[in-house]
């Protein structure tokens, strides 16, 4: 008992709290599912650009794969909030366009944006 003692004090919350699970296995196997049809659609052995383009957004999408109620769900959702999240996407991913952008051609992405900034 004095052994465990000395461990941090959240370290064992699945015991307090049963909804948790012990392990991360599902988790685990969660990600390696999404990696493995990742790379079998692309066939790029790195997924890294795909996480940070797409984030948590793979999650949802995932889950929505094998949800069969995915309509009835979809329909709760208002076009008001919609629009919001799809305007926060656009914004997310707007970023990952111009670090590409940059990257591909840094000389070219510098003189749009002083021709953006001479232009107001």
């Amino acid at each position: 008992m004095r052994y465990s003692n000395g461990f941090w004090k959240g370290l064992f919350a699945c015991y307090d709290h049963p909804i948790l699970p012990r392990t991360n296995n599902d988790h685990e196997l969660f990600f390696r599912r999404i990696k493995r049809r990742h790379r079998r659609i692309t066939g790029l052995r790195s997924w890294n650009r795909y996480i940070m383009r797409h984030g948590e957004y793979i999650v949802f999408v995932e889950d929505a794969i094998d949800d069969p109620n995915i309509i009835n769900r979809l329909n709760l959702v208002s076009h008001e909030k919609y629009c919001i999240e799809m305007n926060s996407w656009k914004e997310r991913t707007d970023e990952h366009v111009r670090r590409y952008q940059y990257k591909k051609d840094p000389a070219g992405y510098l003189r749009k944006v002083e021709e953006k900034w001479l232009n107001r």
